[in-house]
């Protein structure tokens, strides 16, 4: 019986192999959207899980009260991190960690600077990654020691064989033996790395910043990870290490501290903190467009049953005979289910093709590493129970539809279609308010994009290059921008703690005229050399800039902490900072040094006469780029022949925050693009269908005198006014969704009505061109074959 169902279904799509293929085409793209989807989302929620124990792994936060607001920051110190670990019984392992950076590597004659961090000699029981040479016990038992992943060993020493014991020279320093290899890091893990090196190397080789880091809560610039014991909840943890850090009475700063634990499970997806608490960040994302994948499928199935359904007419007298000589509905209902599974797993097999040729692509565009699990059992089995549900949401309806069709009307000639037409438009509105939706949710995504890209930046970026120094770069730091300043190569150069389009430090100001008693005001703060303004471009609103490099009791605040503190008539007033007092001597304006899409962050600068970590130079502007590269690389060479000359472009560096919003906004042209055209396949079908069913009455009205243009308007009108309600409904749902959106960002585009007006016209647009086809076709034939009787 089965056998049979299936060679009726083959036939039946062979006989009308024109609708067959729009609706495979419509299903096998939305199955492959979909499916780029899924991976996609599961690999978002698949950061960090692949480890052992994770659910008892956390990362250390601070709540820092801030006059009433909640700030959060990742940034601890070490004296927290020897808290925990002396006075948490209920936590198992803690390991402090500088932040992920590049070190130069030398093995040899090869030098590569190499993305790695400095962590505590505990992280490996942390982070249990997999050891494929020695174990996390002994891995940094010696200070002199270092763990590389397996590409990196490869790149060093030809294999992980070849490296074990092996000496690497650690930024031209000292030199470390190879103690472990572990597996390459996998691309969906937050704490990316290719090397650790233990801390015990930093305190055994500067023993200062050990005790500079347990002197004071104050002194955050590390990360801390911590795992706690089996058996052990956050729950229990919690309430002992809030105020742990509450114990050094006269530092405001700790006093208004209080320490939380983010689980590793959380820390990709819930990135944002409001009032102290990890809210949903990337997560939302995802969830946008897990429901955009969703609506693309559905929008898909529609067109399958618009399509089915739509051809009933042709389907009765077959229904009608059937039922006649003894076919019940359940064989009928089998009969048609089977048609429908047939088709939707033609279309599966073009949409996992469709998906194999896209995924290097989509990879791209996302930045993502995402293969198809095709040897995962589970993924099987989930594709073969959505392929049910599809053929079921997809198929029910019109399986159901034409098998309760009344034998004896049918054969007849006479059947109901009122009904199925109203349910068949009603689909085709969802269909369309959906990608209407995209449409305009693509428009204001881009304009938001534009908007923040237009926005003045306060500073000039252009031929602006950074640098990182190392010992020998800070040694002749001097005779460095001589050179590059008297060859013509650089119009300026300078140092500072942050590169230009970042801040990295935060720090509390201890005094300011006006302050409130137990107020607490912390900010940026960035340690500069002379010249600095001058090197990136900002501009002095009022004052002056650091005269000289031994100016360094003077501080330059930027107008949004001028504003934060406020002071009024600034220049020449006292404020104190680490202890030691200082004269304002300027305010610069504002420059967007953190996110395009926020205001501009307070920030303090204080010039020092030492050289800091990040060398900035701006190119001469006479002179070519890659001219000035090639002379830049001899002179850095010549000072630092041990490391190899890197650089980074400001203006490239900026680009880079608009990578997530660029990211969604493509995604969502994408699929928009997709839901239109698949939403227009089912719209060419059933126009298709219109003008079929009424060809003889086009006929008639082209023999009385009817124009081609009166014959198009009178098939295209109730698909442009189907298009035209899907427009006003998507319009409010649309707008609710994107003023939510919009408003995590500070600097915003408004939400004009002539979105709403351009993505209207676009779509009518679109149903025009698909539609006229048709129309066209059918306006042109010839009306004696129409009117002509069998």
């Amino acid at each position: 019986m089965l056998r049979n169902y299936i060679k009726i279904a083959w036939r039946n799509i062979l006989n009308s192999i024109g609708y067959s293929i729009l609706n495979v085409t419509g299903l096998a793209i939305g199955m492959c959207v979909t499916l780029l989807i899924s991976f996609w989302v599961h690999h978002q929620y698949s950061f960090d899980r692949f480890l052992p124990e994770y659910q008892s792994v956390y990362r250390v936060q601070r709540n820092f009260n801030s006059n009433g607001d909640t700030l959060t920051f990742a940034t601890t110190s070490l004296k927290l991190a020897d808290a925990l670990r002396t006075q948490i019984p209920e936590i198992q392992y803690v390991a402090e960690s500088d932040w992920v950076r590049n070190h130069v590597l030398l093995v040899g004659t090869k030098k590569l600077y190499v993305n790695g961090t400095i962590a505590g000699t505990d992280i490996f029981k942390i982070l249990q990654h997999p050891f494929i040479k020695g174990n996390a016990d002994a891995a940094f038992k010696d200070a002199y020691s270092i763990v590389l992943t397996q590409s990196l060993a490869k790149s060093l020493f030809g294999n992980e064989d070849a490296a074990i014991n092996k000496t690497i020279r650690f930024d031209n320093a000292h030199d470390l033996t190879v103690t472990g290899i572990i597996k390459d890091v996998p691309s969906n893990a937050t704490f990316r790395f290719d090397y650790i090196v233990p801390s015990s190397y930093i305190y055994a080789t500067n023993p200062q910043i050990k005790i500079d880091g347990l002197s004071s809560f104050s002194n955050n610039n590390l990360q801390i990870l911590v795992k706690l014991k089996p058996g052990v909840s956050y729950e229990q943890v919690a309430p002992k290490i809030r105020n742990i850090e509450h114990i050094e009475k006269g530092n405001t700063n700790a006093m208004n501290s209080y320490v939380i634990l983010q689980p590793m499970d959380r820390w990709h997806l819930y990135s944002n903190y409001i009032n102290g608490k990890d809210t949903a960040g990337f997560l939302s994302y995802v969830k946008m467009f897990s429901i955009i994948g969703l609506l693309v499928l559905i929008i898909a199935c529609i067109n399958f049953i618009n399509l089915t359904t739509a051809r009933s007419d042709k389907r009765a007298k077959e229904v009608g005979v059937k039922k006649a000589v003894g076919s019940q509905k359940k064989q009928l209902v089998i009969q048609f289910l089977t048609e429908s599974l047939l088709l939707t797993m033609i279309a599966f097999v073009f949409a996992f093709l469709f998906t194999l040729l896209l995924l290097p692509a989509f990879n791209t565009l996302t930045q993502s590493h995402i293969s198809m699990p095709v040897d995962n059992f589970y993924f099987w089995l989930v594709v073969i129970g959505c392929l049910f549900m599809i053929t079921l949401f997809a198929g029910g309806r019109p399986a159901f539809h034409l098998s309760s069709f009344n034998p004896v009307k049918v054969l007849k000639g006479s059947f109901p279609t009122g009904h199925s037409s109203f349910s068949r438009k009603l689909l085709v509105i969802i269909q369309f308010s959906c990608s209407v939706a995209l449409i305009i949710s693509t428009i204001i995504i881009y304009r938001q994009i534009q908007y923040a890209k237009n926005r003045p930046s306060g500073y000039s970026l252009s031929r602006l290059m950074s640098t990182n120094m190392n010992d020998n770069l800070q040694k002749n730091f001097a005779v460095l921008k001589n050179e590059l300043i008297s060859k013509g190569i650089a119009s300026s150069v300078t140092t500072a703690t942050s590169p230009a389009t970042d801040i990295w430090w935060h720090s509390d100001i201890d005094n300011w005229p006006g302050k409130n008693a137990a107020e607490t005001v912390e900010m940026g703060t960035i340690l500069v050399s002379e010249d600095y303004f001058k090197t990136v471009g900002m501009n002095m609103q009022e004052g002056r800039d650091f005269s000289n490099a031994a100016d360094t009791t003077s501080v330059i605040f930027n107008e949004a902490a001028i504003k934060r503190l406020r002071l009024k008539n600034p220049v020449g007033q006292k404020i104190t900072w680490q202890e030691k007092n200082y004269t304002i001597a300027g305010v610069v304006k504002d420059a967007l040094m953190v996110s395009p899409f926020k205001t501009a962050d307070p920030t303090m600068f204080f010039c020092v006469p030492e050289p800091q970590g990040n060398l900035l130079y701006k190119l001469s502007a006479n002179k070519e780029t890659h001219h000035s590269i090639v002379q830049l690389t001899e002179i850095f060479n010549k000072y630092a022949p041990a490391y190899p000359y890197e650089y980074a472009f400001s203006d490239q560096q900026y680009a880079t925050k608009f990578n997530l919003e660029q990211l969604i906004g493509k995604l969502a042209a994408l699929f928009a693009a997709f839901s239109i055209f698949i939403s227009c396949l089912g719209l060419f079908g059933l126009a298709a269908y219109v003008a079929e069913q009424r060809r003889k009455e086009i006929g008639i009205r082209k023999v009385l005198g009817a124009s081609v243009r009166q014959v198009w308007v009178l098939l295209s009108k109730d698909f442009l006014l189907l298009v035209l309600i899907s427009c006003l409904i998507a319009t409010p749902i649309s707008f609710y969704f994107l003023h939510n959106w919009l408003l995590n960002y500070d600097y915003r585009v408004s939400i004009g009505f002539s979105v709403f007006v351009l993505s209207t016209l676009l779509a009518l647009s679109i149903t025009i061109l698909t539609v006229s086809f048709q129309s066209i076709k059918a306006a042109i034939a010839n009306p004696v074959k129409s009117l002509r009787t069998e």
